[in-house]
């Protein structure tokens, strides 16, 4: 896949994330790749656990909790999501 394509891949799971978390915190939630899961966007373990689960029947995969461990921000959420779904 190249660059562009990745690009626009993550931007679509950013966006996708963005109305994930809208939903699950029942408020709008603006989201960049850069926005900081806790720090800026106030997500605190349980509420990101009930975004990830609605994440993964949107996406249809599964998001193993150790790979969790090293997601502080959007863009690493939508990262993973994207690495899980090319090997799925």
């Amino acid at each position: 896949m190249g660059v562009l394509q990745m690009d626009s891949v993550t931007d679509l799971t950013v966006r996708q994330i963005g109305r994930t978390a809208s939903q699950v915190m029942q408020k709008t939630v603006e989201v960049t790749a850069a926005s900081n899961i806790g720090r800026d966007l106030g997500i605190d373990s349980l509420t990101l656990m009930n975004i990830v689960m609605e994440l993964e029947d949107t996406f249809e995969l599964s998001i193993p909790l150790d790979r969790l461990a090293d997601v502080e921000t959007v863009g690493d959420l939508a990262a993973l999501i994207n690495d899980l779904r090319v090997r799925a």
